[in-house]
């Protein structure tokens, strides 16, 4: 395991659209790892690769609830139900938040660490997590979508 950078806007990468995974190597396993420990280490509930510099298609999101931490591969919502509205941070956009709207529920399927394809649904901040992480595969980021961004003070600051 390892720790990696995480990448701060206004890099570039953070706008690119990830790439597939479309093998699962020892290698794509340790990029999880990493990502779920870099997330743990910077006290985030979830991590997108592109955040580490990495254009593929894998997220971790840990909200502390019943599901622990989730690794998916290739993550795809499926569904999604009504609304909510509130705050969120990122990673890489330390010392601001947002006001996002997102839906209030969504069902995500993709793959874990060993190729099986998964589904979980979430509701809240899983919901929440779910879509953030998600849109960072697709290169956007809640800056681009917040209804309102305001810079916060370091001892308030929450990660995403």
């Amino acid at each position: 395991m390892a720790l990696r950078i995480i990448v701060i806007e206004p890099d570039e990468v953070l706008h690119q659209v990830a790439k597939e995974v479309k093998k699962i190597t020892p290698n794509v396993q340790k990029l999880l790892t990493d990502m779920a420990e870099t997330m743990y280490e910077a006290e985030g509930v979830g991590l997108a690769a592109p955040q580490i510099g990495i254009l593929k298609r894998a997220i971790v999101v840990d909200v502390g609830d019943e599901h622990g931490l989730i690794e998916l591969i290739n993550p795809e919502i499926v569904s999604k139900e009504g609304e909510q509205f509130g705050p969120e941070g990122c990673l890489s956009i330390p010392g601001f938040r947002g006001d996002v709207r997102r839906a209030q529920a969504v069902t995500v399927k993709g793959l874990d660490r060993n190729g099986n394809e998964v589904t979980y649904t979430g509701s809240d901040l899983l919901a929440r997590a779910f879509q953030h992480e998600i849109d960072h595969l697709n290169g956007v980021l809640y800056t681009d979508i917040a209804e309102r961004v305001y810079e916060i003070p370091p001892e308030e600051e929450e990660t995403e």
